[in-house]
Order: C-alpha cells, then sequence, then structure tokens
C-alpha cells in the first residue's frame, strides 16, 4: 500500500516548497488525499513520479552558480587594473571583465581550455 506523506516531507522530497505543491495540487498535477481535518497528504507514488522528472543543474562544486559553460580563450585584453576575456563557448561568445590579477594568476592566454561560469541576478530573452 502507499505510504501517505505530509506536505512538509513530500516538498522536501521532491525539493519544491509547499506553496509549489499547493498549487499543483490546485492546478492537477500533483494527486493528494486528505485526511482528518482536510489535512493534504501526498501518496508516495506522487513523490516517486514527481522525482523522476529532469534534475536540476549541479554545480559539481562549492559554487552557487549553475549555468557553467566550456569553451577556449579567444581574446585577452590588459588595461591598467583591469582585463577583458573573451570566450567562445560552443556557439556563444562571452566577454568576461576580470582583474589583471585573475587574468595573471590563472595565467590565462588565447587558446586556453576555461569554464565561464555565470552566476546573475537577473537574465534577459529575447525571441529569436
Amino acid at each position: 500500500m502507499d505510504e501517505d506523506l505530509t506536505l512538509g516531507e513530500a516538498a522536501r522530497a521532491i525539493g519544491v516548497s509547499v506553496d509549489t505543491l499547493r498549487r499543483w495540487d490546485r492546478a492537477g498535477k500533483l494527486q493528494t488525499r486528505r485526511a482528518s481535518g482536510n489535512r493534504r497528504m501526498v501518496p508516495s507514488s506522487e513523490v516517486r513520479r514527481l522525482k523522476a522528472g529532469p534534475q536540476r543543474h549541479r554545480t559539481e562544486g562549492r559554487l552557487s552558480a549553475r549555468n557553467r559553460m566550456a569553451g577556449r580563450v579567444l581574446s585577452v585584453e590588459v588595461a591598467g587594473v583591469m582585463a577583458l576575456v573573451e570566450v567562445e563557448a560552443g556557439p556563444f561568445l562571452l566577454t568576461a571583465a576580470v582583474t589583471r590579477d585573475a587574468v595573471e594568476d590563472l595565467d590565462l592566454r588565447v587558446g586556453d581550455e576555461v569554464v565561464a561560469t555565470v552566476k546573475a541576478t537577473s537574465m534577459m530573452i529575447e525571441r529569436a
């Protein structure tokens, strides 16, 4: 028989918030049962079904940034204490403004293989 979990237990197991589960329940994306006191309970089969979906990005390190693109350095322009490093990452061309010290510490040179890690508080999207 299916074991029922509280919304909090199910949310932790799936990796979402309790509010998200409530929204999914109202939208019909989640099957719940009502226990005494009209309390929502989530069958463990629903938790297994929802956990089977695609996993979020993992950083494989100690950084919180999830957007990581492997590429090759196309150019390094140093001026004063700052530098611009241009990286070709697949079809993307990225330019990073970094310190001269960072360029020297990493010994960055044209042709080096690098990983560009992006962490931003906002992202803009445009139709192609």
